[in-house]
């Protein structure tokens, strides 16, 4: 088994694509933590949300009196708005920001240190297909997946010399939950019927599908794996063909 006597913390390890992580992990002799704000019995479960510095420091430091390392870390917490500025409301601004931005932050100044001192880690940021190309009614979001695709490339730099991988998962559509609300108020906006709009989001990528997150959980254990030494800093779209048109 790849991870054998790893020891991994998975940020929004309850649902999506976090989860689907956990669940491979934990398959292939890995320890995992998941942290999140909805529990999960998948993994070592601690309740955490990750705009919140203190309880992610709080968290980390639980892993470590624990399991005495952190040699893994998928930063997979996140939150989507689809909403053009004038749609977005501040506090839903100040949501998405303290969720997918700040909390990727807190959570690598809490874990690259650890990895630091043991010499040993591999990190995967969440990112986006928004990390390479726009999207409408996407202002906020998008930006904080473009904050985290530059995140990971000066991550990368700062701590090569001390073996710490970090590499960014650049999904496209994902057949998860948090695609839902935005499909529904799509459907709202535009008129077209829930089938409609699945339609179009399947004929987008050249492969005619969604994705699926056992597929984002794949890419994102190889990127975690020993199996890629010289990869770091990468920005690994995993998104059907859709940033290649």
């Amino acid at each position: 088994m790849r991870f054998a006597g790893k020891v991994a913390i998975v940020t929004g390890g309850s649902s999506g694509m976090g989860n689907a992580a956990v669940r491979l992990l934990a398959k292939e002799g890995c320890k995992v933590y998941a942290l999140d704000i909805r529990e999960t019995k998948d993994a070592a479960y601690l309740k955490c949300d990750v705009a919140d510095y203190q309880e992610v420091r709080r968290c980390v430091q639980t892993v470590v009196e624990q399991e005495g390392r952190v040699d893994l870390l998928f930063a997979a917490a996140g939150y989507h708005l689809f909403a053009d500025i004038e749609q977005t409301g501040i506090e839903e601004f100040e949501r998405i920001l303290g969720v997918n931005l700040k909390g990727t932050f807190h959570i690598l100044k809490e874990v690259l240190p650890v990895m630091r001192k043991q010499r040993y880690g591999n990190v995967v940021l969440m990112g986006s297909d928004q990390v390479f190309v726009g999207k409408g009614k996407s202002s906020a979001y998008g930006l904080t997946k473009a904050a985290i695709g530059q995140l990971t490339k000066s991550s990368a730099i700062d701590y090569a010399a001390h073996n710490v991988r970090v590499n960014c998962i650049c999904p496209g559509t994902i057949d998860t939950p948090m695609l839902g609300p935005s499909v529904e108020k799509f459907h709202r906006m535009s008129g077209l019927s829930l089938d409609q709009v699945f339609d179009l989001l399947r004929k987008a990528q050249p492969v005619q599908r969604l994705g699926t997150p056992e597929e984002i959980a794949r890419a994102v254990a190889f990127l975690l794996s020993d199996d890629c030494p010289f990869l770091t800093g990468a920005l690994l779209p995993v998104d059907g063909g859709y940033t290649c048109q």
